[in-house]
C-alpha cells in the first residue's frame, strides 16, 4: 500500500508554480524531499495537509483524497513545522494533558516516554525550551496519537549532531511498522542520506526526479576530465572546479573502462539544479 500518492499537483502562488508534482511514498518508507529556498517544499506540505487548496491535480493518504478524510483519519497525518506552535506558557506535561482534549486516540504513556526518552523536563514552560527541545517536543506530540504518515518540514534544521542524529533514529523505528511512513524535507542533506528510503528533487517548483536512494548513487557517478567518446545523452550535468570540469554522468551510457567517481546526494541535486 502507498501512504501518499500525489498525481500532477499544481499551485501558483504569485510568482512562484508547483507544476505538475507526481510523488508516490509507499508505506513503511521514509523519503526526503530537498530543495532550495522557494523550490516549493513547504508548498508541497501544506497541499498535504489541505491547508491550502489546489489549483489541480490530486492528493491521496493511504488511499483517499486528502479533502475526503473524516476527522479521525486526519489524525493518521501528524506534521512537525520548522517553527513548533504550542502555548508559551504551558509546561510539557500540561501540553500533554491539551493534547489529550484534541485527539481522539491520544496515548499519555507514549508521550511521557517520548519526553524520557528525548530529555524533556515535564515541569518547565514552553517558552524556556531552546530551539532544540522545542522540536524534540513537537516531535513527541506528533508521535503520540497513533499516526501513520508523519510530515517534517525542516524540522532538522538548526539543531545539533547529536539532537539531529536522535530525531532520525526516532524516524526508523517509526517506519518499522510496515504501515507508518515519513516524508521529511531538509537542507541538511547528509541526514536525508543516512535514513531516507527515497529521495525527491525539487526545483523552483518541478521535480527533478523522485528515486529510491540507492539507486539514484549506483546509477550515477562524477567523470572528471573530457567527456570525447561519450554520447552527450548520457551527460547529466556538470560543474566548474579548480581542478577542472567535472560531469554528471549515467554509469550504463559511460564506455567500459572510463574511472567514474562515486557521487553523493547533494552532488547529484548540485549539478541537476545548475542544469535547469
Amino acid at each position: 500500500m502507498n501512504a501518499l500518492e500525489i498525481r500532477g499537483l499544481t499551485k501558483r502562488r504569485g510568482d512562484f508554480a508547483l507544476q505538475g508534482l507526481d510523488l508516490t511514498l509507499p508505506a513503511g518508507c521514509i523519503m526526503g524531499l530537498i530543495g532550495e529556498n522557494g523550490a516549493g517544499k513547504s508548498t508541497t506540505i501544506r497541499l498535504i495537509l489541505n491547508a491550502l487548496s489546489r489549483d489541480g491535480g490530486t492528493v491521496a493518504v493511504y488511499g483517499k483524497d486528502n479533502r475526503a478524510l473524516t476527522a479521525l483519519e486526519r489524525e493518521d497525518i501528524s506534521v512537525v513545522l520548522d517553527e513548533v506552535g504550542l502555548p508559551e506558557y504551558l509546561t510539557a506535561a500540561q501540553i500533554g494533558c491539551m493534547m489529550a482534549g484534541i485527539f481522539t486516540r491520544w496515548q499519555p504513556e507514549v508521550y511521557r516516554d517520548y519526553l524520557r526518552r528525548l530529555a524533556l523536563p515535564e515541569d518547565k514552560p514552553f517558552k524556556d525550551f531552546s530551539r532544540g527541545m522545542r522540536m524534540r517536543l513537537g516531535l513527541a506530540a506528533a508521535l503520540s496519537h497513533q499516526p501513520k504518515l508523519l510530515l517534517l518540514d525542516e524540522a532538522t534544521s538548526g539543531l545539533d549532531p547529536v539532537v539531529r542524529d536522535d530525531i532520525l533514529t526516532i524516524l526508523s523505528d517509526f517506519t518499522r511498522n510496515e504501515e507508518h511512513a515519513v516524508l521529511i524535507s531538509s537542507h541538511i542533506v547528509s541526514d536525508l542520506e543516512k535514513v531516507c528510503d527515497y529521495i525527491a528533487f525539487l526545483h523552483r517548483g518541478r521535480l527533478l526526479l523522485c528515486e529510491e536512494k540507492d539507486r539514484l548513487t549506483e546509477e550515477y557517478g562524477i567523470l572528471r576530465g573530457t567527456t570525447e567518446g561519450i554520447e552527450p545523452a548520457a551527460v547529466c550535468g556538470q560543474r566548474a572546479t579548480p581542478y577542472g570540469t567535472e560531469y554528471l554522468v549515467r554509469r550504463s551510457a559511460v564506455p567500459a573502462g572510463v574511472p567514474l567517481g562515486q557521487v553523493n546526494i547533494e552532488d547529484l541535486f548540485v549539478f541537476m539544479a545548475k542544469e535547469v
